[in-house]
């Protein structure tokens, strides 16, 4: 074998930092903070204050590979947190705070996490569950000495910390297959999962990610990630934002449709990406109060299925570009986004509309099948539905602290029901779990959702399958009205005609006050079927 004759560097996170500092260093990183005003820093000041961090958490003892992990909004200490763990080879370990109390300490104990640093809106949280965390060595409030009286006795201080260490550091060069980040499932059924990221598969992800068949962010870019950063890295936006020398500007806690769009129009923010039913909430504000966005350009939504309408809306009346992305915890979590290509620059708006709608071709770096029961590869041919599995190097082969492996051979089976046209574009029709076998044929739940809520009188909708006598399981509507609106069961059910088989139409439609979600955003089907499992329509 004849070798490459080229510098080896290890692909590890510290050199993100690195290169920001040295080659974008006043470009700006904007927060709301927790406790009100707005902060200002720059990648040059975060890399120093980073290093005072990571001496901070060496002197109380974190070693390489612990688990430090936080319960925080987006905001600028919670960044030089990322910077620092990953850094100095701990491993950020990201909790949601929106699970239920028991998973939080189920997650923090199984992680076996040494510090849990927490922002005081989530004070409470942190005295009802330390308890219950004897691992936990201490509890570091992110703020500052004179907010401190808001956070549970006995917490650390952030910015204490940082006060008594020095900035100087050097980030230590190791082997770039070592744990960087953990993140773990939302547990709707069973405990969460662990996902341990390593150095080298978030870095690729950042690549890929970065690209303009995916995010497409430059350092021409304004970026403000909505998605948490708790949620799967905020979708590894703070790592490409690094690697491209991006102004960040994080939300904090205010994520309420006034709030956001104020904070992008006062940075003049170009792209963001957070769940849609974010953008719903921004699109209600900017029709009820008359505005418009004078900078933001593109929007990556994913989570869950993008309605059409919102797409459509977004574009034809802003001018703004909606790219649905797919991915999972797993997938670290990018695998697909929706862009165009060279052979889509003359078609129509239906159908430009249609591929828009889909969840996009995969990123380099990913592969995709679908697999029938027998696990028998399907045809890409746009209307064959199958199990769709993948593989890639930024794609968990186990989980953490739990035997065995989820793979078959080689493919991770992501539990979610699709179908791959000739173009590769990925169309998800169901959850594996949610998908609807009526008459031995398949109803997507999801197709039928999003033409529910494309009523005017819709603000946000559910399909589920309700047991029947003859057909196995029929299609049943949830919907909440959207306020100061009226629609009736006959109404809703006649928006169906000319949209889909007639025999996908739902035999019924419940109307509720409001919808369950999980920690994550995304529709909480199984608090809906144990609701309404065994609801039977009139005269059914």
């Amino acid at each position: 074998m004849l070798h490459g004759l080229m510098q080896d560097h290890p692909l590890i996170l510290s050199s993100l930092i690195r290169h920001a500092d040295r080659h974008h260093g006043k470009t700006e990183i904007v927060s709301r903070t927790i406790e009100g005003p707005i902060h200002r820093t720059t990648y040059h000041d975060t890399h120093a204050r980073a290093r005072r961090l990571a001496n901070a958490l060496a002197a109380a003892g974190v070693a390489s590979g612990d688990r430090v992990a936080t319960l925080a909004w987006n905001g600028f200490r919670h960044f030089e947190f990322y910077v620092a763990t990953t850094g100095m080879g701990a491993v950020c370990h990201t909790i949601n705070p929106r699970l239920f109390r028991d998973q939080v300490v189920y997650i923090i104990n199984n992680a076996d996490d040494h510090y849990v640093f927490f922002d005081l809106s989530f004070s409470a949280l942190v005295d009802a569950i330390r308890a219950a965390c004897p691992g936990v060595k201490g509890w570091v409030a992110m703020t500052d000495e004179a907010h401190m009286s808001a956070a549970p006795a006995g917490s650390l201080c952030y910015e204490s910390l940082l006060a008594a260490a020095s900035d100087r550091y050097e980030w230590p060069v190791f082997d770039e297959q070592s744990a960087s980040g953990l993140c773990y499932t939302s547990g709707t059924t069973g405990n969460p999962k662990g996902v341990l990221y390593s150095h080298r598969s978030t870095m690729l992800h950042a690549w890929a990610a970065a690209l303009p068949d995916a995010m497409a962010i430059s350092a021409r870019d304004v970026a403000m990630p909505i998605v948490p950063m708790f949620h799967v890295n905020a979708w590894g936006i703070p790592y490409i934002c690094m690697m491209m020398g991006t102004k960040l500007v994080m939300p904090g806690a205010a994520l309420d449709g006034k709030s956001l769009y104020e904070l992008i129009e006062t940075e003049q923010v170009t792209f963001s990406a957070g769940v849609p039913t974010v953008w719903l909430a921004v699109l209600q504000f900017l029709k009820e109060n008359k505005r418009r966005f004078s900078t933001l350009q593109r929007l990556l939504v994913g989570g869950s299925a993008i309605p059409p309408a919102l797409i459509r809306t977004f574009h034809d009346e802003y001018g703004i570009e909606m790219i649905h992305g797919w991915g999972m915890t797993e997938m670290s979590p990018v695998g697909t986004c929706s862009q165009l290509m060279a052979k889509h620059r003359d078609i129509g708006p239906d159908e430009w509309l249609t591929i828009r709608s889909k969840q996009g071709r995969a990123l380099f770096g990913v592969d995709l099948k679908i697999v029938d029961a027998e696990g028998r590869e399907l045809p890409w041919d746009g209307t064959t539905f199958g199990d769709l599995l993948v593989t890639g190097p930024w794609i968990a082969a186990r989980y953490f602290n739990e035997p065995g492996s989820p793979l078959r051979d080689g493919w991770f089976p992501t539990g979610d029901v699709v179908t791959i046209d000739p173009d590769g574009y990925v169309k998800v029709t169901d959850r594996t779990k949610d998908v609807i076998k009526s008459g031995g044929e398949w109803i997507s739940s999801i197709e039928l959702e999003n033409i529910a809520v494309a009523h005017p009188a819709v603000a946000e909708a559910a399909v589920i399958g309700i047991k029947d006598a003859k057909w196995d399981e029929r299609p049943l509507l949830i919907v909440q009205r959207r306020e100061g609106t009226a629609v009736t069961r006959d109404e809703l059910l006649g928006f169906y005609t000319g949209k889909v088989a007639k025999w996908w139409v739902p035999d019924d439609v419940v109307f509720v006050e409001s919808l369950p979600h999980t920690a994550t955003g995304k529709l909480l089907k199984t608090e809906l079927r144990r609701t309404f499992g065994d609801y039977r329509p009139a005269g059914g």
